[in-house]
């Protein structure tokens, strides 16, 4: 079976690495970048499967680089890794075309469940996250 190619967005390198350290058994990861508009830039050229996306991020945000990749009709799935809990940043970010969100706080058990959903065209909101 093919391997999801991800490319992850992040501002904080430790992030970066856990989330590295965590995929790379399951997922290919082809490339990580600091900020919204680099991931842009790289989804154009690498054309990746999966964007595991940060919210808050210098230059242009997570949520804003999610908006602009669901108005250009762009294929790549989108799971969001935030800080934020508030389910006012899950619902702007569904609304912007993720598939996932998970809570930094939860990433160890959380991201790669929310990765299998993504690839498999299904929604992960961690479960601490309560949408009413």
């Amino acid at each position: 079976m093919k391997r999801a190619r991800v490319l992850l967005a992040d501002d904080h390198e430790d992030f970066l690495a856990i989330e590295t350290r965590l995929l790379e058994r399951e997922f290919d990861v082809i490339e990580k970048v600091g900020d919204g508009r680099a991931s842009l830039e790289e989804i154009t050229r690498l054309r990746p499967d999966i964007l595991v996306l940060d919210i808050t991020m210098p230059v242009m945000n997570g949520i804003e680089a999610a908006q602009h990749l669901h108005a250009s009709g762009s294929p790549v799935k989108i799971v969001f890794l935030s800080v934020h809990d508030d389910p006012d940043y899950v619902r702007a970010a569904l609304a912007a075309g993720a598939l996932g969100y998970v809570v930094k706080c939860r990433i160890a058990s959380d991201l790669l469940p929310a990765l299998r959903a993504a690839s498999a065209d299904r929604s992960f909101v961690s479960p601490c996250i309560t949408l009413e």
